[in-house]
C-alpha cells in the first residue's frame, strides 16, 4: 500500500486501513472505494495522510509496533478522562477519580508489552487514524514514540512505566485551559499565552497527590516544556536541572506538534521537523537524546512516495536501520514520470549518489 497525502488521493482508490470516528468505532473500513464526497469529508475530519492500496506496492504492509485493539483502548481512556476534566475548570485534584491512576497504568503494561516485541523497530508516523481533539491524539503519540525511546535507551519495565505514564499525561492540565485559547486559529495574545504556560504547573498539582501516579510523572509534566539553556517555561531552569524523563518528552512533544495538523498552520513532514528539532541540538534537546530520536525516527514512512535526484519517482519499501535517512526504494516512474514497465528497487545506503529531493511529489 502506499501512503498519500489526501489531497493526492483520487475517488475511486481503495483505502488500505481502517479510519476510525473519536469513539474509536470504525468509520471507514479498509478496502472502502473513495468517493469525491468520502475524500471531503475526511478533510473536514483534520485527516491528512491515507494508506491507499496499490498493485505497484501491495506487498508493502507497515507492521503495528502497537497493536490496533492497545492503541484503541489508550485512546479511549484518555478521551474519557480529559473530556470529564475539560467539563470541570479550576479542577486541581483528581480526588473524585479514583480509579484514574489504576486504568492507565493497566493501558501503559499493554503498551509496553507490545512495544518489547519490537525493540528495534523505528518508530513511524503514526499509523492510527483516530481524529479528534488535537489534544488527545498528541498524547497518545508522545506515550507511544517516548515509550518506545525509553526502551531503546535501556530503560527496565519500571522506569517505563514511569516515563510512559508522564508523557501520556504531560498536557493534562491543558484540560483546565479554555478551549478558546486551546483552538485559537491566530496568534495568542499575551494574557492567553501567559495562561497556557500555566497548563504545567496545573497539570503538576493534579498528578502529583495521585497514589497511582509516581511523583516523577507529575514532574514531567511540570517540566516538559523546559529547555536545557534556561529559555523553557515555568521555570526557566536549566540542563541537570530537568530530569532526564522530561527532556526526552520534551523532544517528542516538539516532533509530534510539529508533524501534525493544527488550525494555524500546515503539518511538517517528519524529516523537516527532524532538521527543525536537531537545530536544537545543545540548546533546547539533549544531544545524546535527539540522536537516539535520529536513529530511532523513520523520516520516510513505509509506503511513502518520493523523487529522486535522478529525476525518478519511487516508492518507500523498507526501512534502514543503520541509515534511516537512505531507505530501500521501488522506482515506479521514469524521469519523464511515466510508469514503468517493470519496477526496481535501490538501497540508497549503497546507491550514496542517489538522493531523495521532495516528498510526495505530484
Amino acid at each position: 500500500m502506499r501512503l498519500l497525502p489526501i489531497s493526492q488521493c483520487q475517488p475511486g482508490m481503495r483505502l488500505g486501513r481502517h479510519i476510525y470516528n473519536e469513539q474509536g468505532a470504525v468509520l471507514l473500513a479498509e478496502n472502502v472505494e473513495l468517493t469525491q464526497s468520502l475524500l471531503e469529508r475526511l478533510k473536514t475530519y483534520g485527516i491528512d495522510y491515507l494508506y491507499i492500496q496499490d498493485a505497484l506496492t501491495e506487498d508493502i504492509v507497515p507492521d503495528d509496533l502497537v497493536s490496533e485493539e492497545t492503541k484503541l483502548r489508550l485512546f479511549t481512556e484518555i478521551r474519557s478522562t480529559f473530556r470529564k476534566l475539560m467539563n470541570e475548570p479550576g479542577r486541581r485534584t483528581l480526588a473524585n477519580y479514583q480509579h484514574f491512576g489504576k486504568s492507565f497504568r493497566q493501558q501503559m503494561d499493554h503498551v509496553i508489552d507490545d512495544l518489547s516485541r519490537h525493540k528495534d523497530a523505528m518508530i513511524m508516523l503514526g499509523d492510527i487514524q483516530i481524529k479528534d481533539h488535537y489534544l488527545y491524539q498528541h498524547s497518545l503519540n508522545v506515550c507511544l514514540y517516548t515509550t518506545m525511546l525509553g526502551m531503546s535507551h535501556g530503560y527496565e519495565r519500571d522506569e517505563l512505566m514511569t516515563l510512559g505514564l508522564g508523557a501520556l499525561l504531560h498536557d493534562i492540565g491543558k484540560t483546565q485551559i479554555s478551549e478558546e485559547i486551546l483552538s485559537k486559529p491566530s496568534k495568542l495574545t499575551e494574557p492567553e499565552w501567559s495562561e497556557m504556560e500555566k497548563h504545567t504547573v496545573y497539570g503538576y498539582q493534579m498528578l502529583k497527590n495521585e497514589a497511582n501516579i509516581p511523583l516523577l510523572s507529575a514532574h514531567c509534566a511540570f517540566q516538559h516544556h523546559e529547555r536545557i539553556n534556561g529559555s523553557g517555561y515555568p521555570r526557566g531552569i536549566k540542563d541537570e536541572e530537568i530530569h532526564p524523563y522530561a527532556k526526552w518528552i520534551a523532544m517528542v512533544d516538539s516532533y509530534d506538534a510539529m508533524t501534525t495538523q493544527r488550525v494555524y498552520r500546515k503539518a511538517m513532514l517528519p524529516h523537516e521537523a527532524l532538521e527543525v528539532i536537531m537545530g536544537g541540538a545543545g540548546t533546547l534537546y539533549d544531544t545524546d537524546m535527539l540522536n537516539l530520536f535520529r536513529d530511532k525516527v523513520a523520516i520516510y514512512p513505509l509506503g511513502v512516495t518520493v523523487a529522486l535526484n535522478t529525476g525518478e519517482i519511487a516508492v518507500v519499501v523498507d526501512l534502514n536501520a543503520s541509515a534511516p535517512q537512505r531507505p530501500v526504494v521501488r522506482v515506479i516512474k521514469n524521469e519523464a514520470r511515466e510508469l514503468i514497465a517493470s519496477p526496481y528497487e535501490i538501497d540508497l545506503s549503497k546507491k550514496l549518489t542517489i538522493m531523495i529531493t521532495e516528498v510526495h511529489p505530484l
